[in-house]
């Protein structure tokens, strides 16, 4: 894992929270919290939050009302997710890391929890790869550059472009160090650095980046 996170659970429930428990199987530091007010995200600037669906208010997309004043100061996902209650897309968009369904099996839930702690997005990659060819189509491909684009490009190694792409398509890093025959590691050291170079904070936001820069990385790939 890249960083050192405590979960915290914002759980509104009067049933245990079973994901917590979980996570705390595999040595994670977890903390439960039962009311909105009690969150301190300025606080928990080295937090992951996931906030349970069920129990909570929602807006009309299904995602959780707290969600959007909270992903500016900390990494958030949602848990105890009912399936078709939420529109997935609108929640990878907002910059949610991940979606944990109420009824997944344990094994992917823990699979789900270690990759976004590891910085991973936790989404089905037909999704992430959808999401990013509509965002690829939407924007006028013959929009200039801005200079501080033109700098980042130059930047990045080819190698980095190319897993830049590959993070666009849906690839978790397991599937990147499969596909260019290096570790999983190195994966992670390069993403590291595509982060620091295009100024993004996690998959997300390099997903926008890349949608707005995504003819200039096949030019130059």
């Amino acid at each position: 894992m890249s960083k050192t996170y405590e979960l915290v659970f914002l759980h509104q429930l009067s049933t245990p929270c079973h994901v917590a428990i979980l996570a705390e199987s595999i040595g994670l530091k977890t903390r439960i919290i039962k009311q909105v007010s009690d969150l301190d995200p300025e606080r928990d600037r080295n937090s992951f939050y996931l906030i349970a669906q069920q129990g909570a208010a929602l807006d009309s997309q299904g995602v959780p009302l707290i969600v959007p004043r909270l992903l500016p100061h900390v990494p958030v996902a949602l848990y105890l997710v009912e399936r078709g209650s939420l529109v997935p897309e609108s929640a990878l968009l907002l910059g949610i890391r991940g979606l944990l369904f109420s009824d997944q099996r344990m094994d992917l839930l823990l699979t789900g929890l270690r990759k976004m702690v590891g910085d991973e997005l936790w989404y089905d990659r037909p999704l992430i790869s959808k999401v990013f060819r509509r965002l690829v189509n939407s924007q006028d491909t013959e929009l200039e550059l801005t200079p501080d684009s033109v700098a980042m490009l130059q930047q990045l190694t080819g190698r980095e472009r190319t897993i830049i792409q590959l993070v666009s398509s849906g690839a978790r890093n397991r599937e990147i160090a499969d596909h260019l025959c290096i570790s999983e590691h190195t994966v992670k050291a390069h993403i590291s650095s595509i982060f620091r170079k295009t100024q993004s904070r996690n998959r997300v936001e390099l997903l926008r980046w890349a949608q707005h820069n995504v003819s200039a990385l096949d030019s130059n790939h």
